[in-house]
């Protein structure tokens, strides 16, 4: 990395992601709820203190899987080592993070960026509309929304080489794009 000179940075605006995450939820939700009542002909909701309970666990528990699949990503896709990856919580952004200290290649971090959308945002909707689950299926829309950032990312590295570096950031959600390679 120490060759590489002026990367290109691309930084998420929290506040611009919290307010996309927020109006996603709702748009995800209201519409997989329709979409599950219109496929099962029935439409119930029900909230109990236990379903609710069930839900702010499941909740909880996709976002530690949310972050394990970026990990995950990095591994497969990138081919880090165990021993490159860190995770954690970052209280002062209250965002859960999965960064890796090895530059991946652009085609490998995309991949990663997305493989938690699908593995539980995607994958828990389906499965909701399956078993007829509504509490499954907004557990899939909410982790859908909440990948707002990891889309936006992923939708700012289309813009260059397969081959260019990418860099997480380990403190703040940035990264830092190497097209100088001269690979």
């Amino acid at each position: 990395m120490e060759n590489h000179t002026n990367p290109i940075i691309i930084e998420l605006n929290m506040k611009q992601i919290a307010k996309v995450n927020l109006w996603a939820t709702l748009l995800l939700s209201v519409l997989f709820i329709i979409a599950n009542g219109l496929i099962h002909q029935h439409l119930t909701i029900t909230i109990t203190f236990w379903s609710f309970l069930i839900f702010i666990i499941g909740y909880i528990f996709l976002i530690v899987l949310h972050e394990i699949f970026h990990l995950i990503g990095f591994v497969i896709f990138g081919k880090v080592k165990i021993k490159e990856l860190d995770y954690g919580v970052n209280l002062k952004l209250g965002v859960a993070y999965a960064t890796t200290t090895k530059p991946l290649k652009n085609s490998a971090m995309k991949k990663a960026l997305l493989l938690p959308l699908w593995t539980t945002g995607v994958l828990p909707t389906i499965l909701g509309i399956i078993i007829d689950s509504n509490l499954v299926v907004l557990l899939g829309a909410f982790l859908i929304a909440g990948a707002a950032g990891d889309i936006y990312m992923y939708k700012e590295l289309l813009k260059f080489p397969k081959n260019a570096l990418i860099k997480d950031d380990p403190n703040l959600p940035r990264l830092y794009v190497y097209t100088d390679t001269n690979k």
